[in-house]
C-alpha cells in the first residue's frame, strides 16, 4: 500500500512538473525577444557622430554593442545648416539634416552616381549618399582651392543629376529666346518686358548647371536647393548665407514656376 502511494505520489508531481514546463515554455515562446538593430554611423569626426537613424551624438554617448546614437536626441537635426542652400557648417549635421526623407527622396539619390564616369556605381542606401555627399565636393569650392562660404557640407543632388544630354538641352530649347531677368523679378515680367510670355514646360531645360552656365557667371558654384524662383543666380550683394554669385537649380520639378521671384535672386527664363 505504502509503495503504491508513493509511487501515485511522484506520478503526480511529475506531471506537475511537466504542466509548468509548458506554461514556462508558452510564456517563453509568446514573448519573443526583439532582435537589437546595429545602427551604421560616421566615424570621421573627432567630436561628433551621426548614425543612420538621424541621431547626432559624441563618442561617448554611443551605444557599444548597437553603435547607435541615443534617440532622445533631436532627430535629422539641422543645426548649423543653411536650408535654402542645403548646406551646412558641421559635417555630422549635415549627414543628420540629409537623412531627413522630407528633404532627400530614396527614389532619386539611389539614382546617383558616386563619381563622374558613365561606369560608376550608384549609393546603396540614403545613409550612403548622405555620408558621401557631405564632404567635401567640388559644388561647395570657388577655383577648386577655397570654399564657397563656411557652409561647405553640402547635401543637394549633384548638378545635372536629372539626365538631360547636352544635345537634347540645345535641341529643346530651339525657338526659344532665353533672357536673365532683373533682381527679384518674375519670368512672366521678364518676357513680357521684351513682347514675349514666358514658356513654362522650357523652365525644366533651363534647370540645369550646363546651360545656367552659358548665361550666368555663377561665380565657379551652381547649388541644389529648392524654390520656385529658379533657375536663377544669386545677386552678389545678398546676405553671405545665400550664397552670393552662386547659381541654383531647384530639386523639385513641380516648384517650377514663371511667377516665381525673390528678392536675392535673378532669374533664368525661356520667353517666346
Amino acid at each position: 500500500m505504502r509503495r503504491s502511494s508513493w509511487n501515485l505520489a511522484w506520478v503526480i508531481s511529475h506531471l506537475l512538473v511537466f504542466h509548468f514546463s509548458l506554461r514556462i515554455l508558452a510564456i517563453r515562446s509568446d514573448t519573443s525577444f526583439l532582435e537589437r538593430r546595429i545602427c551604421r554611423n560616421t566615424v570621421q569626426g573627432r567630436l561628433l557622430l551621426s548614425d543612420d537613424n538621424g541621431h547626432v551624438c559624441d563618442a561617448f554617448s554611443l551605444d557599444p554593442q548597437t553603435r547607435c546614437c541615443p534617440e532622445n536626441g533631436e532627430k535629422y537635426s539641422c543645426y548649423g545648416c543653411n536650408l535654402f542652400s542645403q548646406c551646412c557648417s558641421l559635417y555630422e549635421y549635415c549627414v543628420s539634416c540629409c537623412l531627413n526623407p522630407t528633404r532627400t527622396q530614396k527614389d532619386e539619390v539611389l539614382k546617383v552616381k558616386i563619381a563622374k564616369p558613365a561606369t560608376a556605381g550608384t549609393y546603396g542606401s540614403v545613409f550612403d549618399f548622405c555620408t558621401g555627399r557631405c564632404r567635401h565636393n567640388s559644388e561647395s569650392v570657388v577655383h577648386e582651392n577655397a570654399y564657397l562660404s563656411e557652409f561647405h557640407h553640402c547635401f543637394s543632388l549633384p548638378a545635372n543629376s536629372s539626365g538631360f544630354s547636352s544635345k537634347s538641352l540645345e535641341a529643346g530649347l530651339t525657338g526659344i529666346n532665353v533672357v536673365v531677368g532683373r533682381q527679384g523679378e518674375s519670368c512672366d515680367s521678364v518676357c513680357r518686358s521684351i513682347g514675349q510670355s514666358c514658356v513654362p514646360n522650357k523652365l525644366a531645360l533651363l534647370n540645369q548647371c550646363e546651360i545656367m552656365q552659358k548665361y550666368l557667371s555663377c561665380k565657379g558654384a551652381c547649388l541644389a536647393s529648392i524654390g520656385g524662383d529658379q533657375p536663377a543666380e544669386v545677386v552678389d550683394d545678398a546676405p553671405r548665407h545665400l550664397n552670393p554669385g552662386a547659381c541654383l537649380y531647384t530639386q523639385r520639378q513641380s516648384v517650377l514656376s514663371c511667377e516665381g521671384s525673390h528678392q536675392h535672386t535673378r532669374r533664368l527664363c525661356p520667353c517666346a
